[in-house]
């Protein structure tokens, strides 16, 4: 068995596929994909590949050589990776986004989602965006030192801060860490507005912190739920607890008086948009005071690991879907215009827009939403060891 650049890497897998309309070009990455033994080394992961990333000079792939020797690849564990951070909060100027500001407490995510828009941010480390980005994690265990030295920089003007832009504050390893946890306490001390996006019940832990800052105007926490079907969930984000548990933490966090919204994202054509009206009933009937969406992301590595993921789930309908994504992009798999990347555009992009529009409408889902945070309660913190200012 010849093996890829990272020996624990290249783990791939896929099902017989022989009876299926395919094109040449599915057949190829069926080819690529059969692997034996390869579920059982995967251990319940996202992404079924872990092909070299963008960057690296040599692109490698795991191959039966012949000599029918048993796999000895061991199964992927999660490794965190303790990371010294220089600078934590994040800049950007997208106009699809409603913050110019984030904080990544982590780099990688645990939940694994097969469709993480994310996952090509993982070539920059010069590692793969498929199992890697899910099992090979940093954590920046100085996060919070650094985040109250630059809140106390005397330039600094405050906006609203995002946790969950790039990364999952609330993955399973925040359970040790407590990274998220710190970050919050600087910003309660500080005053200091942030918006929260998570997939994780385990926000609710941080009830004690969010309850207060959200009744002051400081906070605000969107709950992604992308599907109500159990077997679903599980085959697209396999380690992120179920859809019952995140309606579950939206009922416990407006119960707690913290503005709540749901995020289905992504909408994926003919795989979860049959479900939008029932999921925004569902979070409406949990407390939800709001609702938003993005159409499906396939940016750079993503496009060819979603499809192995169709490929392997849901292979009759890997034609249709993709033929439906690239009728939202332009005719290809991903535009990443601004205005265009998150929504999309033409004819079935126009349909998921009105009808979401539409059932958010009859649910009164946007009216209780809250306008921006405020920022007039912010107190730059103060450092210790460094010389304060006699004015």
């Amino acid at each position: 068995m010849s093996l890829g650049p990272h020996a624990r890497n290249q783990d791939l897998a896929g099902p017989d596929l022989s009876r299926q309309n395919l094109s040449h070009q599915d057949l190829a990455r069926q080819a690529r994909l059969v692997t034996p033994l390869a579920a059982a080394n995967r251990g319940g992961r996202g992404a079924l590949t872990n092909a070299s990333g963008r960057f690296e000079p040599l692109a490698r792939e795991r191959f039966d050589d012949g000599w029918d020797e048993p796999d000895e690849l061991p199964p992927f564990r999660t490794e965190t990776t303790l990371e010294r951070a220089m600078t934590i909060i994040t800049r950007n100027q997208s106009p699809d986004i409603p913050f110019d500001r984030s904080i990544n407490p982590y780099r990688g995510c645990e939940h694994g989602c097969s469709y993480c828009y994310a996952r090509p941010s993982h070539a920059y480390l010069g590692l793969s965006p498929g199992l890697d980005f899910e099992s090979r994690l940093f954590a920046k265990p100085n996060a919070a030192e650094l985040l109250a030295r630059e809140l106390a920089d005397p330039k600094y003007a405050p906006r609203e801060i995002a946790l969950g832009a790039n990364t999952d504050p609330y993955q399973p390893i925040e359970r040790q860490h407590r990274i998220t946890r710190q970050v919050l306490e600087v910003l309660a001390r500080a005053g200091h507005p942030v918006t929260i996006v998570t997939k994780s019940a385990l926000i609710t832990r941080d009830i004690d912190i969010l309850t207060p800052m959200a009744a002051q105007g400081l906070a605000r926490v969107a709950v992604s739920i992308t599907t109500l079907d159990g077997t679903l969930a599980r085959r697209m984000e396999p380690r992120a607890p179920t859809p019952r548990r995140r309606l579950e933490a939206v009922r416990a966090l407006a119960a707690a008086g913290i503005p709540v919204s749901v995020l289905m994202a992504p909408i994926i054509p003919a795989i979860n948009d049959h479900e939008i009206e029932s999921l925004l009933e569902a979070a409406r009937e949990a407390g939800a005071g709001d609702a938003g969406y993005v159409l499906l992301r396939l940016p750079h590595e993503l496009r060819e690991l979603f499809r192995e993921w169709l490929l392997t789930h849901y292979p009759g309908k890997l034609r249709h879907v993709m033929s439906l994504v690239q009728s939202t992009r332009g005719g290809r798999d991903y535009v990443a215009n601004f205005g265009e990347r998150q929504r999309g555009s033409g004819y079935f992009a126009e349909m998921i827009a009105k009808r979401f529009r539409l059932a958010c409408t009859r649910l009164g889902l946007g009216r209780r939403a809250a306008g921006r945070l405020r920022t007039d309660l912010f107190r730059r913190p103060g450092i210790t060891g460094e010389q304060m200012s006699l004015f």
